[in-house]
Formats: C-alpha cells, structure tokens, sequence
C-alpha cells in the first residue's frame, strides 16, 4: 500500500520519513515494513516467547491472563477445608516489566552502529536493512526503570489477589507495604497499593512504602557472597564457558550470516542482547520485534538456557552461600508467622495480615533454592545443554516479572488435633505449591515449621555472610 493508506486491521499506517525515501529500494521496503510493525499482532514473539527467562512477560506463566487480565485461573478454589479462615498473607513480589538496565542499552546501540555502517551498496541483506531502519528509541536514562506495562502488572496483581482472599483485603484491614530502594520497586509498591482501589481503604487513604534493603536486597549485604560470587569472574566460569560452546557458536554464526556480518565482530554478549531485546518489545510494547526474526526456537532454547546458567551459578544452586544468604527473610516470614498464632491463640486481632514486599528476581530465587525447591538431580554446566532440556530450574517459570511468592496462614476449625487448627498454603504466581514433606498443597503450621527447622534455627545470616580469614582466590570451598 502506498504511504498513508490504511494498515490491515484498522489505523493509518506511518507515513514514509524523507531518510527512508532516500534509501535504496530494498531497504526502503525493509524500513517500511519496519514502520508498520508495531501495528502487527504479537504472535508469541514467533514462538520464542517462552524462552525468555527473567525477562520473561508474567503471562507466560499464566497464558490465560491474555484473555481475561483478572481471571484468578482454572485452579482458582484453593482446595481448603471449608472450616478454615486465612489470618496472615505475606506476599514477595518481584518488581513488574522494566525497561533495559544501562549496559544492556549501550551494548543494544554498540550492535545496532555495527549495522548503519554497512556500505549501502553491499550485497542485499533484508535482516541487516530492517535493523539498520529499526528506531534505536532506548536511552541509558531508562536504565532499568518500571515501565507502563509494569505498573499495569503489580495493579492487576493485586486485584486478583484481592479477589482470591477478599477477607484480608476487606477494608480497613492494615497493609504493610515494604520495597526494596530500587527506584522500580518503590513505583512498583505504588501500583500494588493503586491496584487495591479506593473501595479498600486498608487502614487509611495512604499506605507508605517502607524501604528494607535488609530483607529485599540482602545479596548486597553479604560479604562472602559479594567477594566470592558477585564480584569473582571466577564464580561464572560455567557461564563464560557456554558462551565459548558449540551450541552458541552455532547461533552465533547463524546470526553473524543473517545480519551479513563476519562473525569475528560479533560475540554472545550482541547475540544475548538482540535476543533481550526481542523479549523487552513484546513485555514493554506488546510487539514483535524485528530483531526476533534473527532466532528460532532452537536458538531460543540455547540463549534460555545461558540465562538459566547465570541464575543458576549466581542465585540459585550453584553455591551454598546464594541460597544461605537469604536465611534473614526466610526466617523473619516466619517470625510474622508465628506472632499471628501466638495472636490467634490469644484471641487478639491480628496485628499484620497482610505483608506485601517488592523486591527483585534475585530476592526471589535464593529464597527459593533455600527452600529447596526446583532443584535437579545434576547441576547446570556448560557441558550438559542437551541432557538439561527437561531441566526444573526455569528462571522465566520461576521469576518472570511481576513474579510472587505467597504464604498464607489458616485458622481451621473442626479439627481432630491442636496441631490441625494452624495450616499453611504458599503460592508462586498464583499457583499451589506442593510442600516437599507431604507432596500436598497444604501443610500444618507445625509439621512446615519442622520441615525447616535447621534453616530456622541455625541458619544466621551474619555468621552465613562473614568472610573466612584467609585469602581466598577460588570458589571451589563455595
């Protein structure tokens, strides 16, 4: 169609800018096409949508939220006993959809020069001209700020939460909203507190974000995590090696030949952030990008899993300390936990039923490794891509944005025993997690309490964070 004229689906297309006329004909028609791209459907990212690990949009977990953003799920009945009543809710989330960090931006521009200095006259490359066209419209001011969408999340959130547990969230009830000091989850506690709408007064107009670092960043506050995994190159030789292996060195040839580049000018980090930046147009703009056109899904799969190799080395199983950082959080959930049943029992009103925390991925995942959850037999490594395929350790299942971790307490009534009046569920991103110890949704207070019980008791974070006395130059004790 000529410019101007309607675009399929309704809405003029763009018209064509004096610099897209000036070009060649095949590029003007790869610059075109690009304009009207934000006007096509996002058809799952070309199928490369479920590999995007934690840049992974939140419906991807819960594919039925595209249809009906407030549907609580096919699973939606929690499978209680009828007799029991919920006292306490402590919810972590992660932050929602953000734009790209500074790095990730400046490394994106790096790789998109390389493209404008191709010489107009080389050989016709369509993938190379429709990039080359592409509006580089990231700036390193974004650098990992909450994005529209990503407000969008935590208020939507938030009302579904509301709806599956309408008597903690009924007015008047007191809200304890706490955030990490990053400038995306402090937007992010904003829009949760938004989301519940003025119906739910929550013990006044305004609930103030209170910022705990202590519990929501406590990875920076762990020396020996930050001396020998934060900031030891040595800690991520798992990852440095796949980036050296043949199954990314096939995607980076198969890109190199697409753009019309020699492969030596590329490397993993441009490969890893076209394919990021395929993930952040369809989280942040709900489009297709031209820049997923460069990936299969086998591609997909290989640059997932180097993602999952990161957060496996660096949050996850990888080192023992990764997880045991996180033991101040996990036992000041359960600090809250337990005055709620020393409340309850008293017949006092319950001083905080609900806690909400918004943090990050990384506060995410080492609580859940210490809980020993999405653990495989054998541990990630550069060398067992295949054998991993059916891995359990999926960050995107795991921390997508927007991800949440849920305890809730239970009063129960018409109970044979004392220990039955006190159950707990938790759920990850709204779904019902099986407690290790029972292989069931649902857990006596008691009986979970035991279950962790060492963590509880001699997990100490200051003793866990001490570095040793001696000079340490490898990770292997870790």
């Amino acid at each position: 169609k000529p410019p101007g004229a309607e675009a399929k689906g309704g809405g003029a297309a763009p018209p064509l800018p004096a610099a897209v006329i000036a070009m060649a004909p095949g590029r003007a028609v790869a610059a075109f096409l690009l304009l009207l791209s934000p006007l096509l459907p996002a058809v799952a990212s070309a199928g490369l949508s479920g590999y995007f690990g934690t840049k992974s949009r939140y419906e991807e977990v819960n594919p039925y939220l595209v249809r009906d953003p407030l549907s609580l799920g096919p699973a939606a009945a929690s499978r209680l006993p009828a007799a029991c009543t919920p006292l306490q809710l402590r919810a972590l989330l992660r932050h929602g959809t953000r734009y790209p960090t500074a790095g990730q931006i400046r490394r994106l521009g790096q790789l998109h020069a390389l493209l404008l200095r191709r010489s107009p006259a080389a050989d016709a490359c369509p993938a190379a001209d429709a990039l080359a066209a592409w509006q580089m419209w990231y700036e390193e001011g974004l650098d990992g700020r909450l994005a529209p969408q990503g407000r969008r999340d935590m208020e939507l959130l938030a009302r579904r939460l509301a709806a599956r547990f309408p008597t903690l969230f009924a007015a008047r009830r007191r809200l304890a909203l706490a955030s990490s000091s990053k400038h995306r989850c402090l937007q992010s506690g904003a829009a949760f507190r938004r989301g519940l709408g003025p119906a739910l007064s929550l013990d006044g107009d305004e609930v103030e974000v209170e910022v705990n670092d202590s519990l929501m960043r406590f990875f920076d506050h762990c020396a020996k995590f930050v001396a020998l995994v934060e900031e030891n190159d040595a800690a991520m030789c798992q990852v440095d090696a796949f980036k050296e292996g043949p199954e990314m060195r096939k995607v980076l040839e198969k890109v190199a030949s697409a753009l019309c580049l020699p492969v030596q000018e590329l490397n993993a980090d441009f490969v890893q952030v076209a394919f990021l930046t395929c993930s952040y147009e369809l989280a942040i703009k709900n489009v297709t990008s031209p820049w997923c056109s460069l990936f299969s899904e086998e591609d997909a799969k290989v640059l997932e899993y180097l993602n999952d190799l990161k957060q496996y080395w660096k949050r996850g199983y990888g080192y023992d300390i990764n997880s045991r950082s996180s033991c101040i959080l996990f036992q000041d959930i359960f600090q809250h936990l337990d005055e709620a049943v020393e409340e309850s029992k008293s017949s006092k009103p319950i001083s905080s039923p609900l806690i909400v925390q918004v943090g990050h991925a990384e506060t995410l995942q080492p609580l859940l490794a210490l809980m020993g959850f999405f653990k495989d037999d054998e541990p990630l490594r550069a060398t067992n891509y295949l054998r991993q395929a059916h891995r359990k350790f999926r960050s995107g299942r795991i921390v997508p944005y927007a991800a949440n971790l849920v305890f809730v307490l239970y009063h129960c009534d018409q109970v044979k025993t004392s220990k039955e009046e006190y159950q707990v569920q938790m759920l990850l991103n709204e779904n019902l997690m099986l407690f290790h110890h029972s292989n069931e949704t649902i857990s006596t207070y008691a009986d979970l309490k035991d279950y962790y019980k060492d963590i509880l008791e001699n997990c100490h974070f200051k003793e866990e964070c001490e570095l040793p006395k001696i000079n340490i130059t490898t990770v292997d004790e870790l």
